[in-house]
């Protein structure tokens, strides 16, 4: 699992200077998450969950994921002014879009969470106990398919709800985000 990096801020000549050192908290929220047909809406979540100390975001691609194209340098910028108007002591990891195949079955964690409205039995995300890593799945605009829910439950992801409305993408991912975070 990467581990995200510190910025610790030093005053050198009255401009800021950034160092990294590896992050020591056990408790690591990843979330993993469908590319958006509006880039501005993942722009959105990025900031939030961002300023909200996420460890790290990896962008996936699903088999209903509509997208143009992924601007790694544009997010990458939005995660760092994010992190320094919310004074955030962390940039969060970023990755590159991976397919959903390739992705279910390298990332691993203690608690794997997948949100989806297909029905089914799902615990309700306020019930999930989360004091090390999560990998928290949240899918594209018109959920995961059936298969890539199979996919990931037989990869050990517990079926998670996040309440009787069903949620934009973005929504869920922060909602979901704002429950699982430990201050």
């Amino acid at each position: 699992m990467p581990v995200p990096y510190f910025y610790e801020p030093s005053l050198i000549i009255g401009v800021n200077q950034f160092t990294l050192s590896p992050e020591t908290s056990k408790h690591c929220v990843q979330v993993f998450i469908s590319l958006l047909k509006n880039a501005v809406r993942l722009e959105w979540l990025f900031e939030k969950a961002t300023e909200m100390g996420i460890h790290q975001i990896v962008p996936i691609i699903c088999e209903r994921t509509i997208h143009e194209r992924f601007k790694m340098d544009r997010m990458q910028n939005i995660l760092q002014s994010a992190m320094i108007q919310s004074q955030q002591a962390w940039l969060p990891l970023l990755s590159e879009p991976i397919e959903f195949d390739a992705f279910i079955h390298k990332h691993k964690a203690s608690v794997n969470l997948i949100a989806h409205c297909e029905p089914s039995e799902k615990k309700n995300i306020k019930e999930i106990i989360a004091r090390d890593d999560v990998n928290l799945l949240i899918g594209p605009e018109g959920d995961f398919s059936s298969s890539e829910i199979a996919t990931a439950i037989s990869n050990n992801y517990t079926s998670i709800q996040l309440g009787p409305t069903r949620l934009r993408t973005e929504t869920a991912g922060i909602f979901a985000l704002s429950v699982l975070k430990i201050f």
